[in-house]
């Protein structure tokens, strides 16, 4: 795990690209206290900077990109913070709705959606079925998400299975499809802004062999030239997964 950064140079190496990134959207809060502004207002530019480096993920041919945009944890923040957060949620796919037969972008959820909104539900819902029409980069937003919650809805879905004599020999791949990311690949890349040094229950299971890099940037100000900065230090390392 690497916990501090050198700057790194030179141009990345498009033929050696991680298949798929996950990145904490983190720093939201500091960024608009830092400014005086009140914490809503750092969740709307955190919004854009998911839509340019969502885009920028796409152009530079990344296959998968996660985003942890609300945990099962958020609720524990103040009531009108939390519906700021979800309002711009909302906003963002009437938007997505619009341009994906345009831009061809996949969009995936990971998390319990059932106790949002019917509304928030119902354009989950219709992102998702435009989504099976196409190929392209998918990304996947975390919503409603914890990792051990994850773990233990897995847990739960095979011992029904098992019960009913329907359950397969339980392996790590089986396993895997009882998780809300079943049917896609690991994040070679785990990428947290903001200074912070933990996954904050955020693809525990499915992080086990990623690489992770941590920059003091906080979100709003992430840039693509950052993101370079993070797979450009991936491809610098040797992933021996247990080998020599």
């Amino acid at each position: 795990m690497r916990l501090f950064r050198k700057k790194q140079t030179g141009e990345i190496d498009k033929a050696r690209l991680p298949r798929h990134i996950a990145i904490v959207m983190d720093g939201n809060g500091r960024w608009a206290k830092r400014r005086g502004l009140p914490r809503r207002a750092g969740h709307a530019v955190g919004a854009e900077k998911f839509r340019q480096i969502a885009t920028y993920c796409k152009d530079i041919g990344i296959e998968f990109l996660t985003v942890y945009a609300f945990s099962t944890e958020n609720w524990k923040r103040p009531a009108d913070e939390v519906a700021a957060i979800l309002g711009l949620l909302e906003k963002y796919l009437h938007e997505a709705i619009g341009q994906m037969e345009r831009d061809r972008v996949k969009m995936k959820f990971f998390g319990d959606v059932s106790v949002l909104s019917k509304q928030l539900q119902d354009l989950i819902r219709e992102t998702e079925e435009i989504s099976t029409r196409f190929d392209g980069v998918q990304v996947n937003i975390c919503l409603n998400y914890g990792s051990r919650d994850e773990i233990l809805r897995a847990v739960r879905a095979y011992a029904e299975t098992y019960a009913k004599g329907e359950a397969p020999v339980l392996t790590e791949e089986a396993f895997g499809g009882y998780l809300y990311s079943a049917g896609v690949p690991d994040p070679d890349l785990v990428i947290r802004p903001s200074g912070e040094r933990r996954l904050s229950n955020f693809l525990l299971w499915q992080s086990a062999y990623s690489e992770f890099y941590f920059t003091d940037v906080l979100w709003p100000d992430f840039t693509p030239q950052e993101l370079d900065l993070a797979i450009l230090d991936f491809q610098k390392r040797d992933r021996r997964y247990g080998g020599v």
